[in-house]
């Protein structure tokens, strides 16, 4: 057997495999005959790909590609790009990348590069001060379901070929929650990566992400479905991949919440037509400030919603939801899940206390590169210092504990000259107001234990001198 073929018929195995979740619902009667054929055809060909396959390959990195691929002459001579790796909590010197799929202009729209700093440059997102769950799935092996989540539909642990770490495939019309999220204070940050499959049907429904005050969460929603989120009290943020047809992005947004809000929520936004993220890969970026409701999907800013979140409601709960799948082959997939609470208070911090700490600032993996998606808390710092004119700082790198000691105190001090080098180029900050120092795992804020614990402890700080 070819490799193409071997690839094809692999590929069809996973299809099946995700397939085998759909709880579709039908009414009209010939389409019952239709599809019942349908489901005897696959399983007669299952069963004859089970007698020439013992084990299937991890990873679903054939779900992300185009349906129909153009001929070689067609595609020669296009420029070819490195995917960015998602990076997963285990992330100084121990992490892998897997192997990369390279996509060409046309899935990209002709977009090469990773962004820049500067391009999120009306990105004001500001994490919460304190790290209380992270959620990166490597606890979890290939093809379960994730221990420390619950549901009612179906779903399994994956990886994606071109990204970093972990995805849970969601499965159709359910609920998702990690079951360690008990209480959301009225200031919080949550994010996460969300992923979708190439080709997503315009008519399958809407991602939603649920914030809810509820009793019992395996009770209350043992028979939810997609239209019951009047039946509880909560707000949801739908999104919807662009567009039918397998065009990248996130451009349908809808925010559905109790009365009175409701009806004054329900629309929609786009995203502008330059922006195509890769692999269908996008970060979506949920702020609460007591009702304040703001939502960003990568650097774009979708909402600025002053009274979305109802303050009589004890928000205790965090989770996703799905509709039924219109096409089998689609999938939403989420991981890389951070919640953090608290407002940070930058400027009285540093000022007053001579000292901020925080875990805004991102680096890619093992590297002092600092992610596009920390512009928020650098402008946030460039903004007191800038105030403050006669104020120095020091700026100090910190690690968690993984890998060599050596190489993460030397990253540490990367990092730090990193972060200086960007309050200087991007903002303005003079450099002679700018010390450096790293200290690697040698000073935790937190025990490195957990996951949320080594998130903590990658940090950087600002000292007054």
């Amino acid at each position: 057997m070819s490799k193409n073929k071997k690839t094809a018929l692999l590929a069809f195995v996973i299809f099946s495999s995700c397939a085998s979740y759909a709880q579709i619902r039908i009414n009209d009667p010939g389409r019952v005959v239709e599809r019942q054929a349908e489901n005897r055809a696959n399983r007669k060909v299952d069963q004859a790909v089970d007698k020439g396959f013992d084990k299937v390959e991890e990873g679903i990195g054939n779900l992300f590609k185009k349906k129909e691929k153009k001929p070689k002459e067609e595609t020669a001579g296009k420029t070819q790009k490195e995917s960015q790796p998602v990076e997963s909590s285990n992330e100084n010197n121990t992490s892998q990348t897997n192997s990369v799929d390279p996509t060409n202009e046309e899935s990209t729209g002709g977009k090469t590069g990773k962004p820049s700093l500067k391009s999120y440059s009306k990105f004001d997102f500001i994490p919460g001060e304190k790290i209380v769950a992270v959620e990166d799935f490597s606890q979890d092996a290939v093809g379960d379901f994730p221990s420390k989540w619950n549901t009612n539909s179906s779903g399994e642990i994956v990886t994606i070929e071109g990204t970093e770490g972990k995805w849970l495939l969601l499965g159709p019309s359910g609920v998702f929650y990690p079951e360690f999220v008990s209480k959301l204070p009225e200031n919080f940050t949550f994010e996460f990566n969300l992923a979708t499959t190439s080709g997503f049907s315009y008519y399958s429904g809407f991602l939603r992400t649920i914030f809810a005050q509820v009793t019992n969460a395996g009770k209350d929603f043992v028979s939810w479905q997609w239209y019951d989120g009047n039946k509880f009290k909560g707000l949801e943020v739908g999104l919807h991949p662009k567009d039918a047809g397998g065009v990248q992005g996130m451009s349908a947004f809808n925010v559905f919440a109790e009365t009175p809000g409701q009806s004054m929520m329900k629309n929609e936004k786009s995203f502008p037509a330059f922006h195509v993220p890769e692999h269908n890969v996008v970060k979506v970026s949920i702020w609460r400030q007591k009702t304040r409701l703001r939502l960003y999907v990568d650097d774009y800013k979708v909402w600025d919603l002053p009274r979305a979140f109802n303050p009589e409601t004890s928000y205790n709960f965090i989770g996703f939801s799905t509709h039924t799948y219109h096409d089998e082959a689609d999938k939403y997939f989420v991981s890389n899940l951070r919640l953090a609470v608290g407002a940070p208070d930058t400027r009285s911090k540093l000022i007053t206390e001579g000292k901020f700490s925080t875990t805004g600032i991102l680096f890619d993996v093992n590297s002092a590169n600092i992610k596009p998606e920390s512009y928020g808390v650098l402008k946030e710092i460039a903004s007191v210092l800038t105030e403050n004119a006669a104020v120095r700082v020091q700026i100090i790198g910190h690690t968690d504990a993984d890998g060599d000691d050596a190489a993460n105190l030397t990253l540490s001090k990367k990092r730090s000259e990193s972060v200086k080098e960007a309050l200087f180029k991007d903002f303005g900050i003079v450099k002679t107001r700018l010390e450096t120092d790293g200290k690697g795992e040698g000073v935790p804020a937190a025990p490195n234990t957990t996951a949320e614990g080594k998130a903590s402890n990658r940090r950087v700080e600002f000292v007054k001198i």
